[in-house]
């Protein structure tokens, strides 16, 4: 085998790689005997069957083993050899080969790049907490027990009203004639909750007990089932109780029904559940304010690779109904950013670069400090991810333990929070105490914010480096 550097150009790396046919034949020759030994053919005692047999049966794929091994191997070799670290998975290409001839291929790598980890303990980090009131509290409790609104059937016979919840039988039609869908009955519905189309509800205000309503409505234009929408219907309805809520009193007895000892344990809960909504979104603010200031510091050549399948991934989200190609193969006949602005595109690009310098940075910071994601790490959010689908869990952890790929996307989130973990711990992290308002104003960052982000901090990190290089030259000179 003789591999040699063809070129090495920034980030970029390409070998040709050359297999002679004897190392070939080789290989395929101890693959074919070691078949010939354990094989169990018809006509053949086990063990005993000659290798031209086994040649003529499984040559072509044994031939098709070695080939893709070999490869492998020489691609291992290399990588191992000039001590490469890859940025992304290695693509090798066969340039020629025939069966009985050397096998020449090219081997292109893209490593990562040089870059030092800034001083973590001089990251200036300002932490919002918020404390948890009695006001907050009782708050939260009040809006429980609102969602834990019971009924009882109204002793006078009196109109329904809004808030009244009806149990009603009906039957929808168009053109004096049923359609699929529009039929119910001991139906409970709430007065003024605006869950069925518009208008039904409020046709049934101010009727009785036993009393059947022609319910003339309109089916709006967007109704999500097309063969009704826009449509005119009549819904033959009859109303065959009202009920009205229950006030409920906030006692030990009302805590009881939801599972707790009394009052107390109730507040107890709701109170540690607010404090650990208030963490997660205290932590949140505080990564971001981590992913700024690196984003901010350090400047180094990105992957090409990398830069260009995120900025695909970014178009996608952003131009969700991009169509293929026609005049592209099979292969690249997606154009993510087909009838995007230009505006849009540079937005995209300037994303796209500062997530990747930023995932370079974070998977450096865990890499050199040996922060891993263990096995039951992994286990754990499969667990919770199965959690989100009862009745499919068979098939989603199924599904999970044999793609590989969905896997990495349940670990990625959780290897980039022990990392900002681990930052926290060194960084200067002053505590802020704000309101709730204030803790979640603006949690949302959308991509036309994060855009915003990156231009400041891509044009930052140039500024640094060009500084720098300057810096550099006249010391030179």
């Amino acid at each position: 085998m003789a591999v040699t550097q063809t070129l090495s150009e920034g980030l970029k790396r390409e070998f040709e790689v050359i297999i002679t046919k004897k190392e070939i034949e080789k290989l395929v020759d101890q693959k074919l005997l070691s078949i010939a030994n354990e094989a169990n053919l018809p006509g053949f005692r086990p063990g005993k069957v000659p290798v031209s047999v086994v040649k003529n049966r499984f040559g072509k794929q044994v031939l098709g083993e070695v080939v893709r091994e070999s490869v492998d191997t020489a691609t291992k070799n290399t990588m191992e050899k000039n001590k490469l670290t890859p940025s992304s998975q290695p693509k090798i290409e066969i340039v020629s080969f025939e069966e009985g001839k050397d096998l020449k291929a090219k081997l292109l790598v893209e490593i990562m790049p040089d870059f030092e980890i800034p001083d973590l303990s001089s990251l200036d980090i300002t932490k919002p907490v918020v404390k948890v009131s009695e006001k907050d509290i009782n708050d939260a409790v009040e809006k429980i027990a609102k969602e834990n609104v019971g009924t009882r059937e109204i002793a006078e016979d009196r109109p329904a009203k809004k808030g009244d919840t009806l149990v009603i039988d009906f039957i929808g039609k168009i053109d004096d004639e049923p359609f699929e869908g529009g039929e119910a009955n001991g139906h409970n519905l709430k007065l003024g909750s605006n869950t069925f189309i518009p208008g039904f509800e409020d046709a049934l205000i101010g009727t009785l007990k036993g009393k059947t309503t022609q319910v003339k409505v309109t089916f709006p234009k967007d109704y999500q089932a097309k063969k009704l929408a826009g449509k005119e219907a009549v819904f033959e309805t009859k109303v065959n109780e009202i009920k009205e809520d229950v006030e409920v009193k906030i006692d030990d007895d009302f805590a009881k029904t939801l599972g707790m000892n009394d009052l107390d344990s109730l507040k107890k809960a709701v109170s540690e559940q607010i404090s650990k909504q208030h963490q997660e979104q205290s932590r949140d603010k505080a990564k971001r304010q981590i992913l700024d200031k690196l984003a901010d510091t350090v400047s180094f050549e990105l992957p090409e690779t990398l830069e260009k399948e995120e900025y695909n991934n970014i178009c996608k989200a952003m131009n969700p109904n991009s169509k293929p190609d026609k005049d592209k193969s099979e292969e690249t006949n997606i154009d993510p950013d087909k009838g995007m602005s230009k505006e849009e595109k540079i937005d995209a690009s300037e994303i796209a670069k500062r997530r990747v310098r930023l995932g370079l940075l974070l998977s450096e910071i865990g890499r050199k400090n040996n922060i891993k994601v263990e096995e039951e790490d992994t286990r754990n959010a499969m667990m919770r991810e199965i959690q989100k689908y009862p009745g499919q869990e068979k098939q989603i952890m199924d599904y999970l333990k044999n793609n590989p790929e969905a896997q990495q996307q349940l670990s990625g989130p959780i290897f980039e929070d022990k990392i900002i973990d681990f930052i926290l711990e060194l960084a200067n992290v002053k505590e802020k105490t704000v309101s709730a308002e204030e803790l979640y104003k603006e949690d949302e960052m959308d991509l036309k914010k994060e855009a915003t982000k990156a231009k400041k901090s891509n044009k930052t990190v140039t500024k640094s480096k060009t500084k720098k290089t300057a810096t550099k030259t006249s010391k030179k000179s």
